[in-house]
């Protein structure tokens, strides 16, 4: 459904404001940002002062010609306790209730960041359990918008604040509530949620419009675009679709009703409403952002998690990836005005079960995790987190968002906090595993060597050596063998390549994978070749260049 919003916002702005306005990121159980200053926005009549009270603080400004304010807050400590923060402007005020302060993620990327939590496999345990009357958490509506917002609907549940407890927490995100769930634990202090994610997004929705024009790879989504919005336009825009649909859909009834008469089954093809819809809305360039994350513009938040990757695995949206994904990052940041915003990027899992070496090898999954990688390794405050072992079959929604959300906090506890281990003074959390470091050919085996500190304790789980493939000078690839042979080395082989130059290790679409660490975190896939790829649509080839160093 189209949002009403931008046309009430227009009809606002030229009547002028009858009374103070606050976008609903804002609402009672809300958590602010703690230990920094703490914007709040709204509008109201123009050119009128703004006074805003909240935990002893009084702070005022002026509202502008357009009608629109903002006001900071100075720093404050952490607070469980609920305040409520008063607006006020002449004869009229808004006041939120039992807002706390504390620690504010966004929660963004596509359908396994928007799987909620009463659709994971812990739910049975977790939703009755889930009593954290500091954890609170909004979802917004997916949407896909042309131009910025500055609002998001509040509807259906949607686009308010809760207070975590057995009634609300199934509607929110699974690997957010599992994220916050540890950070509030080992912090003590509040945790805001903030879910705004989208099934089926690719990058490119998550990026504002002014950068994709920059990037060459995004011209081809322009143009078809483009096309589509002008033939929606010469077909008749909304009338000329309600026409077509009519059409489209009479006809199939008549072929559906001579089907029965014969006794056979009804014919496919039934015309779908949302194959007649605007094709400018919905998953287009930047509109996820525009409808989603711009209404956010210039929140005070702590960090961001985005987990997204699997639509950029299909056709050939894989090619754009390299340029869209780290744009994603700096996007994000300038948008909520911090440079060096914690950014926890969640690894894609898998979803499809082997069909051949050479098909698992080329796979567009591989080109995904290994740009993840690269994002990681070649761009500061970002994390990494592997998912791939928490996928126990083919569905493309591993229901196992705990270990998903439970690493995620590893990362942000140790990276972001500084946590340290609670069992050994002075010894940083562990949060991740094993990262490639270099290889050597020493006879008929290759010897592969793991750098950082995710290294300790390696091991192959139950002595396993699942997930290790080898190739010799003729590039095909056969399972291998591989055992540890040093703390921080692992020796691979097969009998089927006596002259090894190169070793892969779980790269397929749903990997195997036994290598981890002591902490029983699993090793990132990787491979010790830059061979281009042959991804299974087009023509297009991948490349890349080698590994660079371990990013910690």
């Amino acid at each position: 459904m189209k949002s009403l919003f931008p046309v009430i916002f227009i009809l606002l702005t030229i009547q002028g404001f009858a009374e103070i306005k606050l976008p609903h990121i804002f609402g009672s159980q809300m958590v602010l940002q703690r230990d920094k200053p703490a914007r709040i926005w709204g509008w109201a009549d123009v050119e009128k002062e703004i006074v805003i009270t909240f935990a002893g603080q009084k702070k005022s400004i002026v509202s502008g010609k357009d009608g629109k304010w903002e006001i900071s807050l100075d720093p404050m400590p952490a607070n469980a306790t609920g305040q409520a923060l008063k607006i006020a402007s002449g004869d009229h005020s808004i006041i939120l209730d039992d807002v706390l302060l504390g620690d504010v993620w966004i929660c963004g990327g596509q359908s396994n960041m928007e799987w909620r939590l009463r659709s994971s496999r812990d739910a049975d345990i977790e939703i009755p359990s889930a009593r954290y009357p500091a954890i609170r958490f909004i979802r917004i509506e997916p949407e896909g918008l042309p131009e910025p917002q500055d609002d998001f609907p509040s509807e259906n549940g949607a686009g308010i604040w809760r207070q975590c407890s057995p009634k609300t927490i199934g509607d929110c995100s699974g690997v957010a509530y599992f994220f916050g769930q540890r950070l509030h634990r080992r912090l003590d202090v509040p945790i805001g949620l903030v879910n705004a994610a989208w099934g089926g997004t690719m990058a490119q929705h998550w990026v504002t419009r002014r950068t994709l024009k920059t990037l060459p790879t995004m011209k081809p989504y322009f143009t078809d675009y483009e096309k589509k919005c002008q033939a929606w336009i010469d077909d008749g825009a909304e009338k000329g679709a309600a026409k077509r649909l009519a059409k489209d859909f009479k006809e199939w009834e008549m072929r559906a009703k001579e089907a029965e008469a014969k006794g056979e089954k009804k014919p496919g093809g039934k015309p779908n409403p949302r194959n007649y819809q605007n094709p400018n809305q919905g998953r287009i360039p930047s509109g996820a952002l525009n409808a989603m994350i711009m209404p956010l513009k210039g929140l005070t938040i702590q960090g961001a998690l985005f987990y997204q990757g699997e639509n950029n695995s299909f056709s050939n949206s894989w090619i754009p990836f390299r340029e869209t994904f780290p744009a994603v990052i700096s996007d994000w940041r300038k948008i909520f005005r911090d440079a060096n915003l914690p950014f926890g990027i969640i690894q894609i899992a898998g979803w499809s079960t082997r069909r051949s070496m050479t098909y698992d090898m080329n796979h567009h999954t591989n080109v995904i995790r290994e740009q993840q990688f690269l994002t990681w390794q070649n761009t500061p405050n970002t994390g990494l987190i592997v998912s791939f072992d928490a996928n126990s079959d083919s569905n493309i929604h591993p229901h196992r968002k705990y270990p998903v959300g439970d690493r995620s906090a590893r990362w942000a506890l140790s990276t972001v906090y500084g946590v340290e281990d609670g069992t050994r003074s002075e010894k940083p959390l562990e949060w991740h595993g094993p990262i490639y470091k270099s290889m050597a050919i020493q006879e008929k085996k290759i010897l592969i060597s793991f750098g950082g500190k995710g290294s300790s304790g390696l091991r192959l789980d139950q002595t396993d050596a699942r997930g290790f493939y080898i190739a010799g000078k003729d590039r095909v690839f056969h399972h291998a063998d591989a055992r540890v042979v040093k703390p921080s080395s692992v020796e691979v082989w097969s009998e089927d390549v006596p002259e090894p130059i190169a070793v892969r290790y779980a790269w397929s679409n749903l990997p195997l994978g036994t290598l981890m660490n002591g902490k029983e975190l699993p090793a990132y896939p990787f491979r010790t070749d830059t061979w281009p790829l042959k991804p299974h649509y087009g023509e297009d080839l991948y490349y890349v260049g080698p590994p660079s160093k371990d990013p910690n």
